[in-house]
């Protein structure tokens, strides 16, 4: 990879399937920094430098977030539909990564803006094997502008 390593942002309440993106991340040695919140109200306040994230240095702009949709506090598409109604924050690609096979999930993601919709497998394997193509295409492969 060329330039420095891109932040990304997991939004996700499930402790475990966090761990599996965080170690897949490690085991593919991809040089990014993984930066987690566990809730909706977490990602905005992180996206937007209040409570805990106010100093950028410490919650620094992601290159990529992936979000899931069923999180508490606020939801995943409430996440979404901020994220994407924000001119400072719009340009940021935003996977989400959920259980939600719902086609209704589906298309409102997609109204909303959303640059990839990935469901997790349950499999672990699988599941596994997903995070690692996310994170060749999406970290390594995919070319983005520089802000």
């Amino acid at each position: 990879m060329k330039g420095e390593p891109i932040v990304i942002l997991l939004v996700e309440d499930d402790a475990s399937h966090a761990e599996i993106v965080r170690r897949n991340f490690e085991d593919c040695r991809l040089a990014n920094r993984l930066m987690h919140v566990a809730d909706g109200q977490a990602a905005l306040d992180y996206l937007n430098h209040r409570d805990a994230f106010s100093d950028p240095a410490t919650a620094p702009r992601p290159g990529i977030i992936l979000l899931d949709l069923r999180l508490p506090k606020v939801d995943g598409l409430e996440v979404l539909k901020s994220i994407k109604s924000d001119p400072k924050l719009s340009s940021i690609p935003v996977v989400i990564l959920t259980t939600s096979k719902a086609e209704m999930d589906m298309v409102k993601a997609y109204s909303l803006h959303a640059n990839s919709y990935l469901v997790k497998p349950v499999d672990f394997m699988k599941f596994t094997e997903l995070m690692t193509t996310f994170g060749f295409y999406w970290v390594a492969w995919n070319q983005c502008p520089h802000e």
